[in-house]
């Protein structure tokens, strides 16, 4: 396990908010194409109803490619661009057959990468990130098929 899992604390600047108490919450859908936004929906299709014991909740706008537990603790969108600050050679930790980048600037922020479409997933300090990336793992093999 990397050291970047252990500094899971600080808050992420991923662009959700709540929309109010009850409310949907407000993340910014991502606009995968091709290839990817198929294999993003059917990742929508597989993912769980109940992630590290919080239930999935409405997003706002609704989108195939954004999912929510919780009022925010945990968001997960599919389709994002590629880490900015993930470089070309960067060794990233495998959790269940999945590789994740944690992004330094921002370490709620995990990313799956080597997959048809990159998943981006934030995770608020009260969750063991490495909990939910091992129960996000079957889904996403299951969808995104790796790459090359």
């Amino acid at each position: 396990m990397s050291l970047r899992f252990a500094r899971w604390a600080a808050c992420a600047c991923l662009p959700l908010t709540l929309a109010g108490c009850g409310g949907a919450v407000r993340v910014d859908p991502p606009a995968p194409e091709g290839v990817a936004a198929a294999a993003c929906k059917a990742l929508g299709e597989r993912l769980p109803r109940a992630l590290d014991g919080l239930e999935r909740v409405e997003s706002s706008p609704a989108s195939p490619y954004v999912a929510v537990w919780g009022e925010a603790r945990i968001a997960l969108r599919c389709g994002v661009p590629r880490p900015a600050t993930m470089t070309a050679t960067e060794q990233v930790p495998e959790i269940d057959g999945v590789a994740w980048f944690n992004d330094p600037v921002r370490p709620a922020l995990f990313t799956a990468v080597g997959r048809e479409a990159y998943v981006e997933v934030t995770i608020s300090r009260e969750h063991t990130p490495q909990d939910v990336l091992v129960d996000l793992a079957p889904p996403i093999k299951a969808a995104l098929p790796q790459t090359g």
